[in-house]
C-alpha cells in the first residue's frame, strides 16, 4: 500500500498535470468507490468544476475544486490515476473517469477494488472523519518528541503496530515502519509504552530522517501520465531490511528476519535492533 512519500509523489504529479484544468464531466463507474454518494450525485457535484490544485494529508490525495468541494482519494492497494487521450481505450478496472475540457480524461483504475473516494466541502475537510482522526503531519510543528512520547505511553501495542496506526503517526506503513525501526535500533515487538524518553527521541529522529530520504528519492521518480501510482525505486535499489528476509544485514552481516504483527510481515535485524 502506498505510504506518505508515494502519495506525496502522486499528489505532486497530479497537481502539475491538472491544476487549472476544467472537469467537463465526472463519471462514477463503480458505486462502492464512493459509498457516501451516488453516481448521479458524483456527476452533478463535479461536472464543470475547475481543479484548483492537488495536495495530500496523510495517505489521502486531496483534489480541490473551485466550487468549494474537495475530492478525498485513498489509493489503498492498487489504485492509480491515468491521464489518457481521447483515442486511448479505458483500462479494464476503470472505476471513475473525469473528462477534461481539452479532450483528455483522467481515469481512476483499481485492479483490487479497495480504493475509496469521498466528496467533502473544502471548508469542512479538517473535520471530516477521515482527516480529523489523523495524527499530526510528520514535518509539522505539532509532531514533536513530546507529542510522540506522550502517545507512546498511552499505547500497549507493539511498536510496529503503533507506527502504522495513522492516528498515532501519519504516513508510515509496512515499509517505512520497518526502515525507521532499523535506523532507530529498536526491536519491532517492544511495547510502545515501554519505550524510554531517550529511545523515543531516537525513534522521532528516525521517523523524520526515513521519510525525508524517501521524499528526496520520490522526487527523482519519472512521470508517466498513464500510470500515476507513486512507485519509485529506493536508493541503490534496495531497502535496509524491508523484504530482505534471509539476506545479510549490511551493518552486522547477520540474517534479516521476518515476523508478523497483526497479520502483516515485519522485517528486522535481531542483532541491530534490541528489545
Amino acid at each position: 500500500m502506498p505510504e506518505l512519500p508515494e502519495i506525496d509523489l502522486v499528489a505532486r504529479q497530479l497537481n502539475g498535470l491538472l491544476k487549472g484544468r476544467m472537469v467537463e464531466k465526472a463519471v462514477l463507474l463503480r458505486a462502492k468507490l464512493a459509498p457516501s454518494t451516488t453516481p448521479s450525485a458524483f456527476t452533478r457535484k463535479l461536472n464543470k468544476q475547475k481543479i484548483c490544485g492537488v495536495g495530500r494529508r496523510g495517505k489521502h490525495v486531496l483534489i480541490e475544486f473551485a466550487g468549494g468541494l474537495t475530492l478525498l482519494v485513498h489509493l489503498r492497494m492498487s489504485g492509480r490515476f491515468m491521464l489518457l487521450d481521447a483515442e486511448d481505450e479505458d483500462p479494464k478496472f476503470a472505476h471513475a473517469i473525469f473528462y477534461l475540457a481539452d479532450g483528455q480524461r483522467v481515469v481512476f483504475d483499481d485492479q483490487r477494488h479497495f480504493g475509496l473516494m469521498k466528496i467533502v466541502e473544502t471548508n469542512k475537510l479538517a473535520s471530516s472523519p477521515e482527516i480529523a482522526k489523523l495524527a499530526p503531519e510528520p514535518f509539522s510543528p505539532e509532531f514533536n518528541v513530546d507529542q510522540l512520547f506522550s502517545s507512546l505511553k498511552l499505547s500497549r501495542r507493539t511498536l510496529k503496530e503503533f507506527l502504522i496506526d495513522q492516528t498515532k503517526v501519519t504516513g508510515l506503513g509496512n515499509i517505512y515502519a520497518a526502515e525507521t525501526l532499523f535506523l532507530a535500533g529498536i526491536h519491532p515487538s517492544v511495547r510502545a509504552n515501554r519505550i524510554s524518553r531517550p529511545r523515543a527521541e531516537r525513534l522521532f529522529a528516525a521517523i523524520k530522517f526515513t521519510l525525508e530520504q524517501a521524499l528526496k528519492m520520490s522526487k527523482k521518480g519519472k512521470l508517466d501520465p498513464r500510470n500515476i501510482n507513486g512507485n519509485y525505486a529506493p536508493e541503490n535499489g534496495r531497502w535496509q531490511v524491508y523484504d530482505r528476509e534471509g539476506e545479510l544485514c549490511e551493518v552486522c552481516s547477520n540474517a534479516v528476519k521476518r515476523i508478523t504483527h497483526g497479520g502483516r510481515s515485519t522485517y528486522f535485524c535481531s542483532t541491530c535492533q534490541r528489545r
